[in-house]
């Protein structure tokens, strides 16, 4: 079979639902016939930074794929996911912190944390043994939802670096760090979804994959082969995939063929091409995450001591500091009482928000029924208003930073004809 990808241009969740049904229907062949079948969908779920900032992987591709597999009668279907290993480490819900805890319970899935499944062990680089959930060997139907954005590391992340989330544990994901590109390959060997469908919706460009900025693309890139499909996705954003570390050692090992080469040469991308901010790594980063380096910094980190040390809040800071570390663990949650509308600041003719809905709720006129129960407070509809018609009461927590450093640039991509409202509380 020759190798292919779907591209297509979403601009609202209507769109959106449409073209991942044409997807589903184009690969029909691979759906499981029961609707007792284990259907997994593993999202990005690195952070608790919101989808809007083009971090994770946006719930409205989640909700969306739901319902559609709900339509066509599959009846166990589970959102798993394994966040990275600092939250883990610091007890953080990322999954509660993003709304897909909520989101699972009012579609009526399960949402299963793969960093506390039982795990079946595998080999990586240097004979390294490492366990991956189980349930991601398991499923009758597992597709790979990973977000597209620069990777400060590798270069790009995409399908074959979010299977990384199927690692249980920190004790096993800090295991590919010995030999990065090689462990996310030797994963792959292992752990093998049958399809991929990229979020890039809104990507994220620059110093991924915490410390980026939002890009507006409106897309979602998908197919059966994760090795083409991260070709595909490096090429359309303007980074030849030789420079993608992973891609250059698949194509060593033999794992990326002339196949896909030509396959790419062959491949217009028209208008889905789109040139982003490359991560600009300083030079400490580089040192530390050479791939030659990179295994003898992990062995001192993990010394007794250092590793204590590593982990202290002064340690973190200074990791922040100097780039080595993006994610800050803010331990403080989000507390919002309400979301307002103020009916006065709202065009009747605007409706960005609607679109941004991940359940499609009829977005404003339901804010101002404060008992709806439909609602999983994602805040999408708050994070997009151009107006700044939609306001909350309560405490941001966590998310003041997010906002702080987000707010202009997702209002101003959502909407650039808008004049930025400047909304944050």
């Amino acid at each position: 079979m020759a190798l292919q990808v779907n591209i297509s241009k979403n601009r609202d969740l209507r769109t959106l639902k449409k073209n991942l049904d044409v997807f589903l229907q184009e690969h029909s062949s691979l759906l499981p016939k029961s609707a007792q079948a284990k259907v997994l969908l593993k999202p990005n779920f690195n952070s608790n930074m919101n989808a809007l900032t083009g971090n994770t992987t946006d719930l409205r591709i989640i909700a969306s794929l739901v319902e559609l597999l709900q339509a066509r009668g599959y009846k166990n279907i589970i959102l798993g996911e394994g966040t990275n290993s600092g939250f883990y480490r610091n007890q953080i819900d990322v999954a509660s912190r993003l709304r897909a805890r909520r989101l699972a319970e009012k579609l009526g899935v399960r949402f299963l944390d793969l960093n506390y499944c039982q795990g079946r062990q595998i080999t990586f680089a240097n004979n390294k043994k490492a366990k991956v959930a189980i349930d991601c060997l398991e499923a009758d139907l597992f597709i790979n939802l990973p977000k597209l954005k620069m990777h400060h590391e590798v270069g790009i992340s995409v399908c074959l670096k979010n299977i990384m989330g199927c690692l249980v544990g920190q004790e096993n994901k800090k295991k590919t760090h010995h030999s990065l590109a090689r462990n996310i390959l030797h994963l792959n060997s292992y752990v093998k979804p049958h399809l991929h469908i990229v979020d890039a919706l809104i990507a994220m460009e620059g110093n991924g994959p915490s410390d980026g900025l939002p890009v507006r693309m409106d897309t979602f890139i998908a197919g059966t082969d994760p090795y083409f499909i991260d070709m595909v996705c490096a090429e359309m954003v303007g980074m030849p995939y030789r420079e993608v570390t992973y891609l250059k050692v698949a194509e060593a090992l033999g794992l990326i063929t002339s196949e896909h080469t030509k396959a790419l040469r062959n491949l217009d991308l028209g208008d889905f091409r789109r040139n982003l901010l490359k991560p600009d790594v300083p030079f400490i980063v580089r040192v530390v995450c050479n791939p030659h380096l990179q295994k003898y910094f992990q062995v001192l980190r993990q010394a007794p001591g250092l590793y204590e040390a590593c982990n202290t809040k002064f340690v973190g800071n200074m990791f922040l500091l100097l780039g080595i570390r993006q994610e800050h663990f803010i331990q403080e949650e989000m507390d919002i009482k309400q979301i307002v509308l103020h009916r006065a600041q709202c065009p009747a003719d605007c409706r960005v928000c609607k679109d941004y809905c991940p359940l499609g709720l009829d977005v404003p006129e339901v804010l101002t029924d404060v008992a709806d129960s439909k609602c999983v407070r994602c805040l999408y509809c708050y994070m997009v208003c151009p107006h700044g018609a939609i306001k909350l009461e309560g405490t941001f927590g966590f998310l003041q930073a997010q906002m702080d450093k987000y707010d202009p640039h997702i209002r101003k991509i959502v909407c650039p004809t808008t004049k930025n409202a400047g909304s944050v509380q």
